[in-house]
């Protein structure tokens, strides 16, 4: 099974009290942010920290994330030298339009792998498409280089481009969350949703939490400790899908020891996408425990 992300928990690079303790939220993978949550006045500082924070002990069994500035602005570049030097996992690139701003940043990244003497590679990508632009470039993205271990979609600028604003359903969102959706599916990627910006609605919270788990997205980005359980809980499986999944793969197991090509559960017959499928849900509640 491939590794959990279903949860990352930004953490605002200039805040030293939460990049000191964030471990202790147990996400699936922390975030820590460079870009908008932190005041041009205090991007070096905010470097510094997260530089220190990335060697910290206590976050070494945590996938540790930092957004960077974009590469083209004064702190891009001076972000890259920071963090892939101090062993970042995964670098996020904000506002990509296109596939030449992944291969920039890439570009970057190696060369300072190359310098610090990490090895090639072993700095993993993700992009963040907040662009009309970066939507319906999402496949080329998706493709662009094999550090990507995912897409991203980033709302606020996004429907700030298109000239609208965010609704309780989302509907403004659902062009760009399927394509970026297809576009990480067709690559062989993740994808990730957008955050929900109000933390004290979790009835809105989880709301959109199964909507975009439903349309197929791999986990959410989260502004709030507390969003975690509530979208781990959504993401894991109900009893009864459990339950069913074991009389598919029992009938299954019953059928090809008895060299039966056709597979039939009361009834209904059961081919092989199903028989995979009952499997990730095994696979699911073992990560996710099942849904309370």
């Amino acid at each position: 099974m491939s590794k959990l992300r279903r949860s990352m928990l930004f953490v605002p690079g200039a805040n030293a009290a939460m990049l000191s303790n964030s471990f202790i939220y147990q996400p699936d993978a922390l975030m820590f942010d460079l870009e908008d949550s932190v005041a041009i006045t205090e991007k070096d500082t905010a470097r510094l920290l997260v530089f220190h924070a990335l060697q910290m002990p206590l976050y070494k069994d945590i996938e540790k994330v930092v957004r960077v500035n974009p590469i083209d602005s004064p702190y891009g570049k001076l972000d890259v030298e920071a963090v892939v030097r101090a062993g970042v996992d995964v670098v996020r690139l904000p506002k990509t339009d296109s596939a030449e701003d992944i291969l920039e940043m890439e570009r970057h990244i190696l060369a300072v792998e190359r310098k610090c003497g990490r090895p090639e590679g072993s700095t993993r990508m993700m992009a963040a498409i907040e662009s009309a632009q970066g939507v319906i470039n999402a496949p080329e993205i998706a493709k662009a280089s094999p550090r990507l271990i995912g897409i991203a979609l980033g709302a606020e600028d996004y429907v700030r481009n298109i000239r609208t604003e965010r609704s309780p359903d989302g509907i403004e969102l659902l062009f760009a969350r399927c394509s970026i959706l297809q576009a990480a599916r067709a690559a062989g990627i993740a994808a990730f949703d957008t955050v929900y910006s109000n933390a004290n609605n979790e009835e809105g919270f989880i709301h959109e939490a199964e909507h975009i788990k439903q349309l197929g997205f791999d986990g959410k980005s989260l502004i709030n400790p507390r969003q975690i359980e509530l979208l781990h809980n959504v993401f894991a499986p109900t009893r009864k899908e459990v339950g069913h999944a074991r009389l598919i793969l029992e009938a299954a197991e019953n059928a090809a020891s008895q060299g039966l090509g056709v597979v039939s559960l009361n009834g209904k017959m059961i081919d092989a996408p199903i028989i995979e499928r009952a499997r990730w849900v095994l696979q699911r509640a073992e990560a996710s425990g099942i849904r309370q």
